[in-house]
């Protein structure tokens, strides 16, 4: 399989994300991500986009979707174009499935996660499919995922911040999912088409997704697409060593008061923002942060403890 180009630090056509989840509030480890990729982006003169990863309905929380863009527009991160949400993309995502298909590389698994779990390795990317349905699937059982199916050609990428990483799927991931047995399309595909789909060039997010990269690197090989660069940014977590989410109580951001927080996140990721740039203006903030944006600052770890927490 060719190996596509992996993008640079700044081309004239920049295009960044930031793509959270309605499941709650930002909070702090959120802010990070979302600081992360806007810099970088209006370092370059490149556009930042929003899009909502609300694939998941059980997991919305009502309400959260107007939360997070109000709290964005109070933290002074303004978005480029329209807002982009999964949800609304249903027929995109049965488009790549339908081309994946034609390959011959989709088969129904009908395994239960307790299957898996009693016969797999787990690995840092979770439980390792053994392959069960390779071949055919468990009889008695209607309701089926598709997996894709993997090899062990190795897939390496140089992450900006993080150097070169790799895996070889089959070994050490295995045949994963694209369509979930509920019907609805899992998270690697339905990134991998929105990046394609919105040009994105650059994605900035945490390091708790590198271990997902090279199955999207994978897909957009499979799907023809470009693979973007990828910058990992350290996973904020709390005392226990925990990564702040809603489910680790992080508290919410308080978007009354941004400054002492996005200069917290700017410390955060060695940025030595100035103790006076928490007393600034709005403005006067984020015309010093992408003036001072600089990769080459921030800690070279996939996790780093957040003060205050």
């Amino acid at each position: 399989m060719q190996n596509l180009p992996i993008m640079s630090k700044c081309t004239s056509d920049y295009r960044g994300r930031f793509a959270p989840s309605p499941t709650g509030s930002l909070h702090f480890g959120s802010l990070v991500a979302a600081v992360g990729s806007y810099l970088d982006a209006r370092t370059c003169q490149g556009k930042w986009f929003v899009r909502i990863e609300d694939l998941d309905p059980p997991r919305v929380v009502e309400g959260a979707t107007d939360e997070i863009l109000r709290t964005l527009e109070a933290f002074g991160l303004f978005w480029d174009g329209d807002v982009v949400y999964q949800s609304h993309r249903a027929e995109a995502y049965r488009a790549a499935l339908e081309a994946l298909s034609q390959q011959g590389i989709l088969y129904p698994c009908n395994c239960s996660r307790r299957e898996i779990a009693d016969s797999s390795l787990d690995t840092s990317s979770g439980p390792i499919y053994p392959g069960h349905c390779r071949s055919g699937m468990r009889v008695g059982r209607a309701i089926h995922a598709l997996r894709l199916r993997t090899d062990n050609i190795p897939i390496h990428f140089c992450d900006r911040l993080l150097g070169d990483y790799g895996q070889c799927l089959e070994l050490e991931v295995g045949d994963f999912v694209l369509r979930r047995v509920d019907g609805l399309t899992a998270y690697q595909l339905a990134v991998v088409v929105d990046d394609a789909e919105q040009g994105i060039t650059h994605i900035v997010r945490g390091a708790d997704i590198l271990d997902s990269t090279p199955r999207q690197i994978y897909l957009q090989r499979l799907l023809h697409y470009t693979t973007p660069s990828y910058l990992h940014l350290p996973v904020a977590v709390n005392v226990q060593g925990e990564k702040l989410s809603k489910q680790t109580l992080a508290p919410a951001l308080n978007s009354l008061d941004p400054l002492p927080q996005l200069t917290r996140v700017l410390a955060f990721l060695g940025q030595g923002p100035p103790p006076e740039l928490a007393e600034s203006s709005l403005s006067d903030f984020w015309s010093w942060a992408v003036a001072n944006w600089s990769v080459h600052k921030i800690p070279q770890l996939r996790v780093l403890p957040a003060s205050d927490q």
